[in-house]
């Protein structure tokens, strides 16, 4: 494959979770992915969390209303949350796995298990033009059944990849990267494009943006903690800069 370009999703979820803490209007989100577009993201991604943890409906309509980019809403897959996203008509929406009690999510979404239930949630998405993405580990039996529900992108869920590097256990690590890696190419030959996120760091981010099947990189949590100590417009800068230099195949 050539070396396409990658595009950088930047999450701004937790520039909210920041606000939510105190209840008042700062830090905002909106401005949040404003100073992101300006320092080269390609999207911006929000999760609408059934419980308003981080991102409300009101960021929602301000993102819809400010953003000249993309916006890749994530949501969970809720008669709810399907009727919002068909009122905004996002350029995409990922389907995500979702559980009240954790912090984050904890895995991919099943779909294998659901197959008929998420073809047919998905099925308005699509119709209205919203393009449709699935988060999922990196199984094949998962990808197989993202496709068949017609699903045109999936995004694969880095977080085991990302957990193991940071515990030191690097033959672990290496392993999962492996499986990413074979994945990406097994999704890329069915036709599916393929994006990956979750957990995503400056150390972790060079292997996976070198996959020259990956289209695209949603990156969040990380960005915004960097950002407290530099500065969230050199933070997605130093991002961006890893990504390209890893995807030409510089490794400086």
């Amino acid at each position: 494959m050539s070396k396409k370009s990658l595009r950088l999703g930047v999450n701004i979820d937790h520039v909210a979770t920041v606000r939510n803490a105190r209840g008042g209007a700062y830090p905002d989100p909106i401005r949040a992915a404003k100073l992101a577009e300006e320092a080269g993201a390609d999207g911006i991604t929000a999760h609408l969390r059934e419980d308003r943890r981080h991102i409300t409906d009101a960021d929602i309509d301000g993102l819809m209303e400010a953003l000249s980019v993309p916006l890749n809403f994530e949501m969970a897959a809720t008669d709810e949350m399907q009727k919002i996203a068909l009122r905004h008509k996002p350029h995409a929406v990922c389907i995500v796995p979702e559980k009240r009690e954790e912090r984050t999510t904890e895995g991919g979404l099943e779909v294998a298990r659901e197959e008929n239930r998420l073809a047919h949630f998905i099925a308005p998405l699509r119709d209205a033009g919203c393009r449709v993405s699935i988060f999922i580990a990196a199984d094949q039996k998962q990808i197989e059944a993202a496709h068949r529900i017609g699903a045109e992108v999936i995004e694969l869920h880095t977080g085991a990849y990302c957990d193991h590097h940071a515990e030191g256990n690097f033959a672990a690590r290496d392993k999962e990267l492996a499986a990413l890696q074979d994945m990406a190419s097994f999704a890329h030959s069915l036709g599916l494009e393929v994006h990956a996120g979750h957990g995503l760091t400056y150390e972790t981010v060079a292997p996976v943006a070198a996959f020259p099947e990956v289209m695209e990189l949603n990156i969040g949590h990380f960005l915004i903690g960097e950002a407290i100590f530099r500065g969230l417009t050199p933070a997605v800068q130093e991002m961006r800069r890893l990504m390209d230099a890893a995807r030409l195949g510089d490794s400086t």
